[in-house]
């Protein structure tokens, strides 16, 4: 996920969307008045029958007005066909994930808190931990600020200490944090990537580090997990659950790690039958995944729950050619609105962590993060920058939307 700066129009045309080209966002003076004030209260996830209060996702799960705004002034006047427009505005309420990629993106949560106080009740703001050195080592186009050739570990305990701050002044405002997606899974399958070798040892210090330092009682923690098609496999399966493990123990096992996410940003089903491309993989979804994940983590140690990404799961089998093919997959859409009723134990929520209509990655073969894997003939083209607004993206996934996934109008 990378960003460009792009003004949003309309309505609330002097909100500025923070992007990853080195460029720092506007202040955002306006943020709270112009865009928050202009969506609706966000929807609410109802609790399952069991209350677990460890499970803060059972509880209202915040709609960030960044991502509203970016559907409501980017999305939705920019639509070809406007009978869309009622899907997308239900999309802007919808409670997702926002992504703090920078270390300049730390004080919206400031922004956020104040939001959320004003909208009322025990709100709980959903977050992404994104900003390891020399981040996303074994792909192009989701490279970070950060290197660890430049200061990088020092920069990012800089950035934690920034989060901390801020998830302290807000108690008692609760927080489900996402941590680092991708790092640890590619200590698991890449380490024959020099770039990957060579970030290994932070990958491990610094995600250790992160989890100590945001150990906090208004706070729970996922670990990234990777996915079915990536983890899953017997061969990664065992490796992974003693990674996870190792680093939880660790960080002192500590009480706000609530267990791991998985399908961050993928398209895998939570429990369709094995696709082709699946083949030879008997965790050919996140359901059987994670039921053999979870036994493996807690002979280790650690009592591990999940929760799962379902922004762009809404059609099973997808396009993929390969199952490894992440970037912008044609035919997807919308999966399964966020809900803490799963009817699965082990699953805490299914979730949108990644925010639908970002752009995964440039199809513009002579750009500087161009990745192939955004060339492939399964990736929608033309596609901008990654973390761009990429609205063809938005409105397929619109179209393709899960059936039922939808309420009825009005509500």
């Amino acid at each position: 996920m990378k960003y460009t700066t792009i003004v949003s129009v309309g309505s609330l045309a002097a909100v500025a969307l923070a992007k990853w080209d080195g460029v720092a966002p506007p202040a955002p003076t306006s943020f709270a008045t112009q865009v928050i004030q202009a969506i609706d209260q966000p929807q609410v996830t109802q609790a399952p029958a069991a209350e677990d209060k460890e499970n803060f996702l059972q509880g209202k799960v915040y709609a960030n007005g960044y991502y509203s705004s970016e559907v409501m002034s980017l999305a939705i006047p920019s639509l070809a066909n406007q009978a869309l427009a009622p899907q997308a505005s239900k999309v802007a309420k919808e409670p997702s994930f926002f992504w703090m990629d920078k270390m300049d993106k730390v004080p919206m949560i400031k922004e956020f808190v104040a939001d959320a106080k004003k909208k009322g009740g025990d709100q709980v703001i959903p977050l992404v931990v994104y900003d390891l050195p020399d981040r996303d080592c074994s792909a192009l186009a989701s490279n970070g600020e950060l290197s660890n050739a430049n200061g990088g570990a020092a920069k990012y305990r800089e950035y934690i200490a920034a989060i901390k701050k801020e998830l302290q002044a807000a108690a008692p405002i609760r927080f489900v944090l996402v941590i680092e997606p991708d790092s640890l899974a590619n200590l698991v399958t890449n380490m024959d990537k020099q770039k990957c070798a060579g970030a290994a040892a932070n990958y491990r210090s610094l995600t250790v580090m992160a989890l100590k330092e945001l150990n906090l009682p208004n706070v729970r923690m996922y670990l990234d997990a990777g996915h079915g098609g990536w983890l899953g496999w017997d061969a990664n399966l065992g490796k992974a659950a003693k990674l996870f493990a190792d680093i939880y123990k660790q960080a002192g096992s500590p009480k706000s790690v609530r267990g791991l996410a998985t399908n961050v940003a993928n398209y895998n089903s939570w429990d369709a039958s094995c696709a082709s491309y699946t083949k030879g993989n008997e965790q050919c979804n996140e359901k059987r995944y994670i039921e053999k994940l979870g036994p493996e983590l807690a002979k280790k140690g650690f009592p591990a729950h999940f929760i799962m990404d379902t922004s762009r799961n809404g059609v099973q089998p997808t396009k993929q050619i390969e199952w490894g093919n992440w970037c912008n997959v044609i035919g997807t859409g919308f999966g399964k609105r966020p809900t803490a009723n799963t009817g699965n134990e082990m699953l805490d929520a299914f979730v949108w962590i990644k925010p639908g209509g970002e752009c995964d990655g440039t199809s513009n073969t002579s750009a500087a993060r161009y990745d192939g894997k955004c060339g492939s003939p399964d990736a929608l083209k033309p596609a901008p920058e990654a973390g761009s607004w990429f609205q063809a993206y938005f409105e397929q996934l619109l179209t393709n939307a899960e059936a039922g996934a939808w309420p009825a109008s009005g509500s």
